[in-house]
């Protein structure tokens, strides 16, 4: 068993192992639920292009410590005040090289769902060969309620795996937040275990993929092309969302539920001014 070399940032956010040509990639954040801050994606996307070129990996086991397995993408926590039409293009930008993370990765992948699952982390687990969940996992994507539009290829790859009424369950106002059980029921995961028994299961369907030579594919049979053509669309989309007036008030709310008072007020101020500064985009 060995680590792979990695720069210090990202040491500091991921464990990572290689047995036998299985890459276990464990995101070790747990005190901030292992949320994807701008670091521990520069990680992420450090440790694929290290394992995608490293001929002693075979497959790439990606997990979480801790009770979640990832409280997703704080994007609004990491907006920063910039001219309107350059903010624009930093989302963008942002979240296209987020998900290409996960569709260039060309070695078998399988994502291990140790616990709660949020938004990004949610919708690029499907972006896998796989999902294995164990029995405590959650899996939400509440873009609705945020006012943002779906990510991660989900527009296009959830009515695919999921079926349209079940997508339209997560993506959608209801903001439908499955069990592991009732992930397995409709096709979001492919295998639930219990907790203690994840990463040995997944060990085990790893080995298994290197011993049959498993070559990386998607779920649903989702071409990587469409998927590619998806994360752009929604990529522009998600920009305009984040700069839409029902994002910035929804943001301007929950700071200020959570007693963060100077972000609430500056998310407020951008939602009030935004009549003026929207022209500049």
């Amino acid at each position: 068993m060995n680590n792979l070399t990695l720069s210090s940032v990202a040491a500091s956010h991921l464990l990572t192992n290689i047995k036998d040509n299985v890459l276990t990639i464990t995101m070790n954040c747990p005190k901030k639920l292992n949320g994807w801050t701008m670091e521990m994606m520069d990680a992420l996307s450090e440790v694929f292009l290290v394992a995608d070129t490293n001929d002693a990996v075979k497959a790439i086991i990606l997990s979480g410590t801790g009770k979640y397995y990832s409280a997703g993408v704080n994007l609004g926590g990491s907006l920063k005040v910039m001219p309107p039409k350059k903010l624009h293009n930093l989302i963008v930008k942002n979240n296209l090289r987020l998900f290409d993370i996960f569709l260039n990765c060309n070695k078998p992948l399988l994502i291990a769902v140790n616990g709660p699952a949020i938004g990004a982390s949610v919708t690029s687990a499907t972006l896998a060969n796989s999902i294995i969940a164990s029995d405590n996992a959650t899996f939400s994507t509440p873009f609705s309620a945020l006012g943002i539009t779906p990510e991660g290829c989900s527009s296009f790859h959830f009515p695919r795996l999921l079926g349209e009424k079940n997508a339209q369950r997560m993506l959608g106002c209801e903001g439908w937040k499955p069990n592991a059980k009732e992930a397995l029921d409709v096709g979001l995961v492919q295998k639930v275990v219990p907790q203690h028994q994840l990463m040995e299961e997944a060990e085990r369907i790893a080995q298994d993929w290197v011993a049959n030579n498993e070559s990386r594919q998607f779920l649903a049979g989702s071409p990587l092309e469409e998927l590619k053509v998806t994360n752009s669309r929604e990529s522009e989309q998600l920009a305009d969302s984040f700069l839409g007036a029902d994002f910035l008030k929804e943001q301007s709310r929950f700071f200020w539920r959570k007693k963060k008072y100077a972000p609430s007020a500056l998310f407020f101020t951008l939602w009030s001014l935004r009549p003026l500064w929207a022209r500049l985009l």
